[in-house]
């Protein structure tokens, strides 16, 4: 059994196949996505959403942007060398006896602060799986390298990955959630 959901504008959409292949959530979707501003898609794929069996994927209400400062400055808000944010989410999966796999990708925008230099900037960014009972039972981190400049004081990010997790014995894959935020311990970072 395989679906979709997705914080694009979609909907969830359902298929089975028992070899089905997770191919509908896409990097440039979810780029043209974070580049459209849509107010009404912001945030993470139906918070509230238990389909027939999909974790849910949300973005971490207090890990959903980083800034980077000036080394030494800390919490300066005149120190500010960048920010990332994380403003889309989509997540499909795949269930099978005793484990899902998850399709899952999200994408935002990286902007050039004041102390900024134009270059490369890694953004750190974890994804935990939690069973129903908020145990973590997996875990993701993913470096997003994003080229941010003085002529493109604005850019934008996407990714898609694929985990794997095992399903406990009388527990629903709907029950587990898939939590994506930065990692707020990245070096000069706040």
């Amino acid at each position: 059994m395989s679906s979709l959901t997705s914080g694009l504008g979609g909907g969830m959409f359902g298929g089975s196949s028992g070899n089905s292949e997770i191919s509908s959530v896409s990097e440039d979707q979810l780029l043209d996505a974070a580049k459209s501003g849509d107010p009404s898609s912001t945030g993470s794929t139906f918070v509230g959403d238990v389909d027939a069996g999909c974790p849910r994927l949300v973005i971490a209400p207090h890990d959903n942007y980083i800034t980077f400062y000036e080394i030494g400055h800390v919490g300066d808000a005149l120190a500010v060398a960048q920010r990332g944010e994380i403003t889309k989410t989509a997540r499909e999966c795949q269930i099978e006896p005793g484990r899902v796999t998850v399709k899952y990708g999200f994408s935002g925008r990286l902007l050039l602060g004041p102390k900024g230099q134009p270059g490369n900037v890694t953004l750190p960014i974890t994804v935990s799986v939690n069973d129903g009972k908020r145990t973590k039972i997996a875990n993701d981190s993913v470096k997003l390298d994003v080229n941010v400049g003085l002529d493109k004081p604005i850019s934008y990010f996407s990714t898609v990955r694929t985990i794997t997790f095992p399903v406990a014995e009388g527990t629903r894959p709907g029950e587990y959630q898939l939590i994506v935020g930065f990692d707020s311990k990245a070096p000069s970072s706040g």
